[in-house]
C-alpha cells in the first residue's frame, strides 16, 4: 500500500472528535522502516494534499475531524512538553478569570518546568512556555485541572504570583 494511503487509511480508523492532533511519534509507528527525514517529507505531502494540517513543528491536525472548541492552543501545548509540568497561568489565567482588563486574543501563557520558549502555531496563534522551577508538590493546593484544556490551571492567587515573579507587566490588573 502507498504510504500516503495507509497514513490516510489509518487516521480515517483512529482519529477522532477530540483526538485529532497527532506528532511525528504518534504518526512513526505506522512506518517502521522509513527515516526520520523520509517521514517529515510524507507528512509534508500529506499537508499539501490537504489531509493534515501543520500546527507547527512536529504537529498535525487531521482537520476531517477536528471541531473547534477553541481549544487548540492548549491542547498543543500539552502534546509539546507532554514529558514536562506544565500549568495555565499569567495572563490567560487572570484573563480567564476576569482579573485583567485585556483579553489576549490567540496567544497562551503556560508555565513549565521545560525551557522558555515561544511556539507559533500559524493562524491559531502563539504559544508562550515560561520556565518554572516550582515543584508540582509545592503549589498543588493552588493549581486545578482543566479538562476542557487539557492542562493544569493556577488560581488567581498563584498565576498573580507568577506574574511579579516573571515581572510582567501588572499595569493591565483590574484595580478593586
Amino acid at each position: 500500500m502507498q504510504p500516503i494511503k495507509l497514513l490516510t487509511n489509518w487516521l480515517a480508523k483512529n482519529a477522532k472528535i477530540g483526538h485529532c492532533l497527532f506528532t511525528i511519534k504518534d504518526l512513526a509507528g505506522l512506518y517502521p522502516d522509513l527515516s526520520n527525514a523520509a517521514l517529515k517529507t510524507l507528512l509534508s505531502r500529506a499537508v499539501k494534499s490537504g489531509y493534515l494540517e501543520k500546527i507547527c513543528r512536529g504537529v498535525y491536525l487531521y482537520s476531517q475531524n477536528y471541531v473547534n472548541d477553541g481549544q487548540i492552543l492548549f491542547h498543543t501545548a500539552a502534546l509539546l512538553r507532554a514529558d514536562d509540568f506544565n500549568y495555565i497561568s499569567l495572563e490567560t489565567a487572570l484573563s480567564d478569570a476576569g482579573v485583567i482588563s485585556q483579553v489576549p486574543i490567540n496567544h497562551i501563557s503556560i508555565m513549565s518546568s521545560g525551557r522558555s520558549s515561544t511556539i507559533n502555531c500559524g493562524k491559531y496563534g502563539t504559544i508562550e512556555f515560561i520556565h518554572t522551577m516550582q515543584k508540582p508538590e509545592q503549589i498543588s493546593r493552588q493549581l486545578f485541572y482543566d479538562q476542557a484544556c487539557k492542562l493544569w490551571r493556577a488560581n488567581i492567587d498563584l498565576a498573580l504570583r507568577d506574574m511579579k515573579a516573571t515581572r510582567r507587566n501588572l499595569d493591565l490588573l483590574i484595580k478593586e
